[in-house]
């Protein structure tokens, strides 16, 4: 589903990315964690495009991302995205925001586009909300309805950019549960996220990024059981002694 094959980025001297790789088949659940300023956002927002990179090639389902003649507003239409801050439209009703890229993108009719979205809405517990605002909603019901939009395009596969972070931490449990059941029912999920508990309950497997470079790509019971890298397992300790 998505390869990412010696992948290099630099801002300037700075190299953000460091040679990585990694293969993602289709249904798997990837979480990808480490440190803050590892890569770990900047690597999968390569993977749709909204970062460039500078080495390497990355191909999602056949196409290949870097290529000047692919055309990315299709890919992304196919790959999901998830952010940390929503990035919903404040100005649009929560049907609107979720009707909009199907209708400009897809092509869907308005009665389509509506469907879509209602049925959406209702998967993530939100049907009562669709004609509020974003800024009259909660956080996690923001990221909810995110996640909703996402799905309006029947992705191929979904990544998720530290979702829960933004969020107060009771408000997370309503977000993970919603990827809980995404992964269950076989989405392609690539995750950036410092939710170990989610990552033990549903991730394949574990990338482990530092200072741009994947140091670990383990099934996640042996990620938890025995990190390989002294880095990982520095990190793992920090995270789960409380």
């Amino acid at each position: 589903m998505i390869s990412i094959r010696n992948v290099s980025k630099h801002y300037g001297h700075f190299q953000v990315l460091k040679d990585c790789s990694t293969e993602v088949t289709k249904g798997e659940v990837i979480v990808v964690c480490g440190p803050s300023g590892s890569g770990k956002s900047t690597l999968i927002k390569c993977i749709n495009a909204l970062e460039p990179f500078q080495q390497g090639e990355i191909v999602v389902n056949g196409i290949s991302v870097g290529d000047s003649k692919t055309n990315l507003p299709k890919l992304r239409a196919q790959v999901g995205m998830v952010f940390q801050h929503f990035e919903l439209f404040p100005h649009m009703s929560i049907m609107e925001n979720l009707m909009l890229a199907q209708r400009v993108v897809l092509g869907r009719s308005p009665d389509e586009a509506q469907h879509k979205a209602s049925s959406l809405l209702e998967r993530v517990g939100l049907k009562a909300h669709g004609l509020k605002y974003p800024g009259q909603l909660s956080g996690g019901q923001q990221q909810r309805v995110a996640i909703a939009r996402a799905l309006c395009m029947d992705p191929i596969c979904m990544l998720f950019d530290e979702p829960t972070s933004a969020l107060d931490p009771e408000m997370i449990n309503e977000v993970l549960d919603v990827m809980v059941e995404l992964a269950q029912e076989g989405m392609t999920m690539l995750c950036v996220s410092h939710e170990m508990g989610f990552a033990r309950k549903v991730a394949n497997r574990v990338i482990f990024m530092d200072q741009g470079m994947i140091v670990e790509d383990a099934p996640s019971e042996e990620f938890f059981g025995k990190p390989r890298s002294e880095r990982a397992q520095l990190f793992l300790s920090k995270i789960l002694s409380h």
